[in-house]
């Protein structure tokens, strides 16, 4: 059954300075790695949505299906909507949902969670004390209510709390670092730099 990956890489990066679509990690943009591990996990078709900076970050890219989400700059929540959207005309039953900012998510992880994904499948990784995070299975038959749901940056969260024990927690900390790199500190702990550094 066809698993769609879904980045979102959208936003501006304003503690950074700049998205963080354009950070540098491992001699690439950290928004090709973050693809990359979606390609190679099995996902397809993967899409990357963008939305701050978005023509210099598909300048300096080789990415897979770009959506452009022109309401990035009201949160994540437009972002999961516009990514949601173009997969619709698609074949997939399920979607993987990721952000730019995990450069510790590996293939392992995200194939964990898609496994045995059917249109009616909810998943979620889990980290460290059960900390909930990416990436996130939603099956088709779900992208409606998560799309109504999605509001600033809370994306698919208050939907998934909704549905209770239907959402599988599938533990990931064996196999991936699930910290979002939100602080500058944070990426100096996995040697990501500025673009430009």
């Amino acid at each position: 059954m066809a698993t769609a990956g879904l980045l979102l890489a959208a936003g501006a990066g304003r503690r950074f300075g700049e998205p963080k679509a354009l950070l540098r990690y491992r001699g690439r943009l950290l928004v090709e790695h973050a693809a990359a591990i979606l390609t190679a996990a099995g996902c397809r078709p993967v899409v990357v949505v963008l939305g701050a900076q978005a023509d210099q970050i598909r300048a300096r890219t080789r990415l897979p299906e770009v959506v452009l989400n022109d309401d990035w700059a009201t949160g994540m929540g437009s972002s999961l909507r516009a990514g949601l959207a173009a997969l619709t005309s698609g074949t997939a039953e399920a979607a993987v949902v990721t952000l730019v900012d995990m450069p510790g998510l590996t293939p392992q992880a995200v194939r964990r969670v898609a496994r045995d994904a059917t249109a009616d499948s909810l998943a979620v990784a889990t980290y460290q004390d059960g900390h909930r995070g990416h990436p996130v299975l939603l099956g088709r038959h779900h992208w409606a209510g998560v799309a109504e749901a999605a509001a600033g940056d809370r994306g698919a969260r208050d939907y998934l709390r909704a549905q209770g024990d239907a959402v599988r927690l599938v533990p990931c900390a064996d196999v991936a670092d699930g910290t979002d790199v939100d602080l500058p500190e944070q990426a100096a702990a996995f040697e990501i730099t500025r673009a430009l550094e």
